[in-house]
């Protein structure tokens, strides 16, 4: 007789089989997200903290450095900074910007001051009116700078090259502006300047010697008429050291020859003078106990032509 097989015990179920599958993806996708979550250092205290104050735990639990996650996917990476916020990151900043100090004037200085401004405008709309032909020509220049009137002679059409004889037109036309600043209170300085060419003749042996020779030059026609008290005016050679443009071009080493003449009406002298004329011409009592100022020079006594200061 033959044997019977053995009934087979019942399996698993089918659905069991995905089941695993559908687990198996689960804790995959989670695992991705773990890798890719950013843990935020500041939350997670906060949190812990107030567990902590929930649990009753009075005394402070240092909080350890919260592990990462690892994922062998991004072994070779490197996560990119983090851009810096208010949170993680405080700079300090300097800045070179001084606060702005205003020192305060009394008003006498700034009514002296108000007089300076409305001489130096009066000046000079009368010095453009009486060189107006010159200054379209372009042989001479009249500008401001810091309170002093700069009447700037330039080379061409006043001096022959490499020569400190005036033209006739150059001196009638600074015998016009001797009558003018005659009248003008201030200082009075006459600068001679030139370019960077070397210059060695029988009588100018270095530019020292030409722009000094030049300025005593014009010096000279300011004070032919008297008008104009020499102890007013300073004479100096200033050669190539004060060039209005890099001497790199021939127009540029023209505007460099030049001689300036300069009224300085920022001195504190020119300063307490116009404050009295401006006082004076209001009708008001000029104060008793401030001392005139006179700046009068007395001329030499002998017949010699009177000459400026020059300074090397």
């Amino acid at each position: 007789m033959e044997e019977l097989p053995e009934e087979e015990k019942p399996g698993i179920p089918a659905w069991v089989v995905t089941f695993a599958d559908l687990m198996s993806l689960l804790m995959c996708f989670f695992v991705l997200l773990l890798s890719f979550s950013e843990i935020d250092a500041q939350k997670f205290k906060q949190i812990a903290g107030e567990l902590s104050k929930a649990f009753g735990v009075q005394r402070e639990v240092p909080v350890l450095e919260i592990p990462e996650g690892t994922s062998p996917i991004f072994d070779k990476f490197s996560p990119a900074p983090p851009e810096p916020t208010l949170v993680n990151e405080v700079k300090q900043t300097t800045t070179t910007d001084a606060p702005e100090i205003q020192t305060l004037k009394s008003p006498t200085e700034q009514e002296a001051e108000r007089a300076v401004e409305r001489q130096l405008q009066e000046d000079m709309a009368k010095i453009r009116d009486v060189l107006e032909p010159a200054i379209d020509d372009g042989r001479i220049n009249v500008s401001e700078n810091q309170r002093r009137i700069v009447i700037r002679v330039e080379e061409k059409g006043s001096f022959p090259s490499g020569s400190a004889q005036l033209t006739w037109e150059s001196e009638g036309l600074l015998l016009d502006m001797a009558e003018i600043l005659a009248d003008m209170p201030g200082e009075l300085a006459v600068e001679g300047h030139t370019d960077d060419v070397p210059i060695s003749t029988s009588r100018f042996q270095s530019n020292w010697d030409l722009s000094a020779a030049r300025a005593a030059a014009v010096a000279n026609v300011l004070l032919a008429r008297d008008q104009i008290q020499p102890g007013r005016l300073r004479v100096t050679g200033l050669a190539d050291t004060e060039p209005l443009e890099p001497n790199t071009s021939s127009e540029n080493r023209a505007k460099n020859r030049r001689v300036e003449i300069i009224v300085d009406l920022a001195g504190p002298m020119q300063l307490e003078q116009m404050r009295l004329q401006e006082m004076a011409e209001q009708g008001l009592t000029v104060p008793q106990d401030e001392p005139d100022i006179d700046l009068t020079v007395d001329p030499p006594a002998d017949d010699s032509e009177p000459q400026g200061e020059i300074t090397w």
